[in-house]
């Protein structure tokens, strides 16, 4: 059967169903979010008169998840234009709207007969070929679809995605026995390449793998935790960034999840797991009894306000987390633990190396080191218990690790890096059983669980074959990494590279600290550009990287050591530099396509901005926000707003008012406005239509790559030199105005005010007396004299210091 993906349907407007919903929509594909009817009148409703026949009560459990959904925070969608692609009902008069859906997901109650009745009425109502999944965390995925066709069974199987989904990489896919292979690998490549999933399969065992996994190692740390003295901030400062997790740690990560919830998945966890010997740490003396009395006093967590943690405020009126002390089970002023093995290894940037470190014999003593190694010993024996129960591969288990909790690395990958025959030892000294097929491999002389090269994992150990499995290479994920080590770097020096991506494709890689642009990045800017034009073999260039964010900006440190020995001529030709570079890009005759992806702020959004044209994942925050610092764009931000939204809107129609467009730039630069997504970033214009959007991460420098070859490939020319709108001094005083009635409000701070005027002269042209077309340049120098101007004032260079300090900006 041949299965196409072009509308979805999702049964279940709670948390997670409406999440979902919003997820398909922001990948741009319209989906039908359905809800059962209440069982009866809200008191609200019956205080209006309303009846269990209106279409407002019929509707209002779908459109309570719908406009929750709208107000979730961190955001469910990635623009609010994606909502309009959700089209919400009941399951009673709407049923009918899922007749022509492609995928169908249940996402209703976990309860297996809802579930059964629900397949029944599907299996009546949606059309041949059509596929459906359940988003089942505990049941049994076969059981659901007990009693229908085999037909039905074959378009049948579990999608088990992560909280919250715009966000989770991991999606867990269960076949039951029946499931198509063809239907599964579909919805497999959709949610890769559509949804920006990370893919694993699973087996169909109770809590499949992440949440089987993590209610174990959950379980585990609360009992080690509190039968060894430890409290609730030493454990999250164990075992967070420093063990290779998230900052979020335990108990944060409780808090987060849901104490209530937490505890409903490990009690359903251990009635299904009567074999597993490991499910007694479920039922803990220790962590239940703390469990059951925070759940007694409805401190559930985050949804609560209070957990472990508690908001509150200290005597200077600042916020403050109280932290539960398990004892007394009272919240208490946090105390900011040390321990000495921490504060000796923390700075290790390598994870293996780190925590080698840490367990070595120095520290053995030490508590944080103690319990560090307990809770990962613990992971590494769990996880090699449970293959092949829950799935035949380790990469299935560091894979779910990685994606759906954000792991530095998986537990197989981390056994690797401390060696995988020591840890054994150790682990067997302290009492720990270890998997015999980890016995096995280490005496067939297999000495880790993957084979690298390069560093990167190539092939991983295979239990049925008792040998090593290459690790399926996908030709759309490019590594930096593999090109220099393949010699591809070209060109190199302490903050960019230049590669040969193949095809005739040039990468621009950056590579210093944070990606903040410096002399050194600007130069390889320039050396890039003139590769380009010197070599006919080169067809294009991108502009990518793979750090933790594209571009965080300018290198402010040197700005501020500049400003404060007075060297102007400086700063003003590094900023000249820079906007030579980037003008020079947009210039070019051969494409080039910028990759952004995280955080692309202040120069990172010049640099985005630049380009033939942007290839951005879908997670790109994109904006200017030079103002947080004292200062103003000054490589052609300001230039290229007033291009894309002045000059255009003043295009469309002559009866268009400037001011309209310049208040506009003004609000997007002037209170640092970030798009919170590729989409909304483009809203804020600071990425055209032509631009397309990547939302797997994975795949953006091939896609970019891609975009560089077809634009070759139709005989790409570069724009013509085009001058821009200039308002002049009406707009230029309107703007003023607007700036004033802001201080006086007290919405700015008088210097907030100052940085304002200078960017409204950028934006207008400054004082001239009438609207006029200019040359870009005239802007990019306009630009470059305020920026300057701003760099010899005193409070500039005093926030720029703070923001180093503090990490946010000062308002004087």
């Amino acid at each position: 059967m041949s299965y196409k993906i072009q509308k979805v349907g999702v049964i279940g407007a709670g948390t997670m169903g409406a999440a979902i919903a919003a997820h398909v929509a922001n990948a741009g594909y319209p989906v039908v979010l359905l809800d059962i009817v209440p069982f009866k009148l809200s008191p609200e409703q019956e205080k209006k008169g309303l009846t269990m026949e209106d279409a407002v009560v019929r509707n209002s459990l779908v459109q309570g998840g719908y406009e929750r959904m709208l107000k979730s925070r961190p955001a469910s969608l990635m623009s609010k234009g994606a909502a309009s692609l959700i089209t919400t009902g009941n399951t009673e008069d709407d049923f009918d709207l899922l007749a022509d859906a492609d995928w169908i997901i249940e996402v209703i109650i976990e309860k297996l007969e809802p579930k059964q009745q629900l397949m029944a009425r599907l299996e009546e109502v949606c059309k041949p070929g059509s596929i459906i999944t359940t988003n089942t965390s505990g049941i049994p995925i076969a059981s659901i679809a007990e009693g229908r066709s085999e037909d039905f069974k074959a378009r049948f199987f579990g999608t088990h995605f992560f909280n919250p989904p715009r966000y989770m990489k991991l999606l867990e896919i269960i076949r039951a026995p029946d499931s198509d292979s063809e239907a599964v690998q579909v919805v497999s490549d959709f949610c890769e390449t559509t949804l920006g999933k990370g893919i694993v399969l699973c087996k169909d065992t109770p809590n499949f793998i992440g949440n089987r996994m993590m209610s174990i190692d959950g379980s585990f740390i609360l009992d080690y935790a509190f039968n060894n003295g430890y409290s609730v901030e030493e454990v999250d400062a164990i075992t967070g960034p420093l063990i290779g997790r998230p900052k979020t740690a335990s108990f944060r990560l409780q808090d987060l999840v849901g104490i209530d919830i937490a505890a409903y998945v490990g009690n359903n966890l251990y009635d299904l797991i009567p074999d597993d010997p490991y499910r007694e740490i479920i039922k803990s003396p220790a962590g239940v009894k703390v469990i059951t009395e925070m759940m007694e006093r409805g401190w559930l967590g985050n949804k609560t306000g209070q957990g472990f943690y508690k908001k509150s405020k200290d005597a200077e009126g600042k916020r403050v987390f109280l932290i539960l002390n398990h004892e007394t089970m009272e919240h208490e002023m946090p105390k900011k633990p040390r321990f000495e093995a921490v504060g000796k290894v923390r700075k290790i940037e390598d994870l293996g190396q780190r925590l080698s470190a840490l367990f070595s014999d120095e520290w053995a003593e030490d508590r944080a080191a103690k319990l560090a190694w307990a809770v990962t010993s613990h992971l590494f024996a769990y996880a090699a218990a449970k293959i092949p129960e829950i799935t035949d591969t380790l990469t299935g288990i560091d894979n779910a690790m990685r994606w759906g909790f954000s792991y530095e690395a998986g537990p197989f990958e981390m056994w690797d890096m401390l060696g995988v025959a020591e840890t054994v030892e150790k682990m067997e000294a302290d009492g720990l059983n270890i998997a015999p097929w980890v016995k096995e491999m280490l005496a067939a002389g297999c000495q880790t669980f993957y084979q690298y090269k390069n560093g990167k994992p190539v092939a991983f150990y295979d239990l049925e074959s008792k040998g090593y499995q290459e690790i399926a290479v996908d030709p759309r994920k490019i590594s930096i990494d593999d090109l220099r080590a393949a010699g591809k770097e070209l060109k190199r020096n302490d903050s960019a590279s230049i590669l040969d991506m193949g095809d005739g494709v040039l990468l621009l890689e950056f590579h210093a600290k944070m990606n903040a642009i410096d002399d050194d990045m600007i130069k390889l800017m320039v050396e890039a550009r003139q590769m380009l034009d010197d070599n006919a073999e080169y067809a294009g260039l991108v502009v990518g990287n793979q750090g933790d964010n594209f571009c965080v900006g300018a290198n402010i440190f040197t700005i501020a050591v500049a400003a404060q020995q007075e060297m102007f001529d400086q700063i003003g030709d590094v900023s000249k530099a820079l906007q030579d570079a980037l003008q020079a890009f947009r210039f070019s005759p051969k494409p080039v396509v910028i990759a952004p992806f995280g955080m692309a702020l202040g120069g990172g959004c010049e640099v985005t901005m630049a380009g033939s044209r942007r290839v951005a994942h879908a997670e790109s925050y994109i904006g200017l926000v030079e103002v947080g610092v004292g200062l103003i764009p000054a490589g052609g931000g300001v230039k290229e707003m007033v291009r894309r939204i002045m000059t255009k809107g003043m295009g469309m129609s002559k009866d268009n008012q400037p001011l309209v467009f310049a208040q506009r730039i003004f609000e997007t630069i002037g209170m640092a406005k970030v798009g919170t997504s590729a989409a909304e970033s483009a809203e804020y214009g600071f990425l055209d239509n032509q631009d397309r959007i990547v939302m797997n991460r994975d795949f953006l420098l091939y896609e970019a790559r891609q975009e560089v070859l077809t634009m070759a490939a139709k005989g790409y020319t570069p724009p013509a030199p085009a001058k821009l709108f200039a308002a002049g001094r009406d707009t230029l005083a309107a703007l003023k105005v607007g700036v004033w009635m802001m201080q006086q409000s007290n919405y700015i701070s008088e210097y907030d005010a100052f940085i304002g005027e200078k960017l409204a002269q950028i934006i207008t042209g400054g004082n001239l007396s009438a609207p006029q077309m200019l040359d870009e340049q005239y802007f990019l120098d306009l630009e470059r004299e305020m920026f300057v101007e701003l760099t010899k004032q005193p409070k500039t260079v005093e926030r720029i210091w703070h923001m180093l300090q503090k990490g946010k900006p000062l308002r004087n």
